[in-house]
């Protein structure tokens, strides 16, 4: 758990005896697959730190189709803007696995900006970092390609949850190809028909809800 909190950007700009007393205001809250978290237009009155499993954050389009904006894994936090600008969510967050989540209700966080503002700098700082990923991810959808772009997402995927192993990056992304589609931002068909050029490359091997990199210096060149 430690381990976990460390890398959080509320934890990371306190003491120990500072981050102790901040986990001591947060309650652990247990989620089965497919559980959903929030939904898009509720109120949002707490942020969530990812403790184990995954959750994903999905938007709905007037017309009924949806996209993946990202996928949290352990130490990931979300659902931290309505805090700053209240309102309703913007996403819907699901439970990928069964996960665990560590919950802040913002009446409890407030005292920890106001009487410590390197909590409110750390807090800051994530969320403009949030924003630069949002628009390197606009980026991407206007210049770059469908291969490219799956590429890049298969190698973000492996940078959050990959494990090396002999035969090369085992990555349990725990989403279905329509999920990576949308993740991707195009049809599941073109999605699938990139997959089965990099399997024939032999540059990866693909399995259920999961992905081998084998030849992760060609995937990289692909991304670019």
């Amino acid at each position: 758990m430690e381990v976990v909190l460390g890398g959080v950007p509320l934890f990371s700009a306190l003491d120990a005896e500072g981050a102790a007393a901040l986990r001591a205001s947060m309650q652990e809250v247990r989620f089965g697959k497919g559980d959903v978290v929030f939904s898009e237009g509720d109120d949002g009155d707490r942020l969530y730190v990812v403790s184990d499993g995954k959750i994903k954050l999905g938007h709905a389009a007037s017309d009924g189709r949806e996209t993946l904006l990202a996928v949290m894994g352990p130490g990931d936090m979300f659902g931290e803007l309505s805090l700053f600008d209240p309102g309703p969510r913007t996403a819907t967050a699901t439970a990928l696995t069964d996960t665990v989540l560590l919950g802040l209700h913002h009446q409890a966080l407030r005292p920890w900006l106001t009487g410590r503002p390197e909590v409110a700098e750390a807090l800051l700082q994530a969320l403009a970092q949030r924003v630069r990923r949002v628009n390197d991810n606009l980026s991407e959808l206007v210049f770059s390609d469908v291969p490219g772009r799956v590429a890049k997402a298969l190698l973000d995927l492996g940078e959050k949850f990959g494990e090396s192993r002999a035969d090369g990056l085992f990555v349990e992304h725990d989403l279905t190809q329509e999920e990576l589609a949308q993740l991707v931002g195009a049809s599941r068909e073109t999605v699938n028909k990139a997959l089965a050029d990099f399997v024939a490359r032999g540059w990866i091997r693909l399995e259920s809800r999961s992905v081998t990199i084998t030849d992760l210096e060609r995937l990289q060149r692909r991304a670019r």
